[in-house]
């Protein structure tokens, strides 16, 4: 089996573990920025198994400036979206922090 097959390549920006709607870059997310072990992470991930974890880890490791540039678009594309939703969010969130406001003012008088 080729360490590719281990993936479904929906896009340039999309790579996630074959069968699943997990992006690598959660997986790599774990594993590089908060130190988690392989085990950690197929527990916190119902839907992958630890053979999954260890192959996302390893295609990581043999193309790192691949992987490097997929998550850095994939970080990029992350602000895009929560700055776009901050500066527009949707009606429902306006109301319940307009709420929010009014609660604290009164808690602020009493």
């Amino acid at each position: 089996m080729l360490l590719e097959d281990y993936f479904d390549f929906i896009g340039n920006d999309d790579i996630r573990i074959k069968g699943t709607r997990v992006g690598i870059e959660h997986v790599l997310d774990e594993y590089i920025n908060f130190g988690k072990s392989p085990e950690a992470i197929a527990e916190q991930f119902l839907t992958i198994t630890l053979e999954q974890v260890y192959a996302t880890i390893l295609y990581y490791f043999h193309n790192q400036e691949i992987v490097a540039k997929y998550i850095s678009d994939w970080i990029e594309h992350t602000n895009q979206v929560q700055q776009k939703y901050d500066e527009n969010p949707p009606e429902f969130v306006v109301r319940l922090l307009k709420l929010k406001e009014k609660r604290e003012a009164t808690k602020v008088t009493q």
